[in-house]
């Protein structure tokens, strides 16, 4: 970065070299077989990588590996091909997901993913347009896409009301951690091989990034988040920090931000902080 945009940024060059460094450290294939996003990555169909993705994603809460083992199940109830699946099985499949659970899970909410999941595949050849179609042209961000996926996602006679608490969306002030988190697997493209960059409608420069404990924690130590408490006014901050620094790919540094959490990094914020 040229000193002079990095004076309008704000930030010290501590503070770039350290995400850059860490986003180098941590966007490798090495670190995909320990993290939910190696499921999509056992797949190479377009539809298969959405839905397996989705699934992962929406799973990813607690222990790393008892999210794998969930997701490798929900694989295994699908046959291993997730997309002719939910096209294609007959009634009796069903019963097969009745005793599925992940903590707050169940498998009134398996039910309700597999519904969805076969009607919208019956007309539409990519889960990308749940999110693109409801975004006009201009727009900085990914909030009217989110808005608009969940408002599709519970627009059936047959949704569950307390399915809705696993679909998150900005209008309930929620981070929406776990969809920024797939729409960052769907939409960023590097030539790294975690993320798929399957996706052309979003661009990266639209993400938000994904805001867990860890990263929130980081964020605030380096100065790039002040907000005190954790909700969707708090990922746009930390996102528009980012995006001073990369404006074309803020998210790419939830790589540094998750890999610096899980180390326990504790620098003094003296050091770190905005100048």
């Amino acid at each position: 970065m040229q000193n002079n945009t990095l004076k309008a940024a704000g930030f010290s060059a501590y503070v770039i070299d350290l995400l850059e460094q860490k986003t180098e450290q941590y966007n490798r294939p090495e670190f995909i077989s320990n993290d939910p996003v190696c499921i999509p990555h056992r797949f190479s169909k377009k539809q298969d990588i959405e839905i397996m993705g989705f699934w992962a994603a929406i799973l990813a809460w607690g222990q790393r590996k008892t999210i794998v083992n969930k997701c490798l199940e929900l694989c295994e109830l699908m046959d291993n091909a997730p997309h002719d699946f939910v096209l294609n099985h007959q009634e009796s499949d069903l019963k097969r997901f009745l005793y599925f659970k992940h903590r707050t899970f169940n498998s009134t909410d398996t039910l309700y993913f597999l519904h969805f999941f076969r009607n919208y595949y019956k007309t539409h050849d990519s889960l990308e347009n749940a999110f693109s179609d409801h975004l006009n042209p201009g727009d900085d961000t990914i909030e009217k896409g989110l808005i608009g996926f969940h408002d599709l996602f519970c627009d059936s006679e047959n949704f569950p009301l307390r399915t809705r608490k696993h679909i998150a969306t900005p209008l309930r002030k929620s981070s929406c951690k776990r969809l920024n988190m797939f729409l960052r697997w769907m939409v960023r493209k590097d030539d790294n091989g975690v993320d798929f960059g399957i996706w052309n409608q979003i661009s990266p420069s639209q993400l938000i990034c994904p805001c867990d404990v860890h990263v929130d924690r980081v964020a605030r130590l380096l100065g790039l988040l002040q907000r005190p408490v954790t909700d969707w006014q708090t990922a746009k901050e930390l996102t528009a920090s980012l995006r001073l620094i990369n404006p074309n790919d803020p998210v790419k540094f939830d790589f540094a931000l998750f890999g610096l959490g899980i180390e326990g990094f504790a620098t003094p914020a003296i050091q770190v902080y905005r100048k």
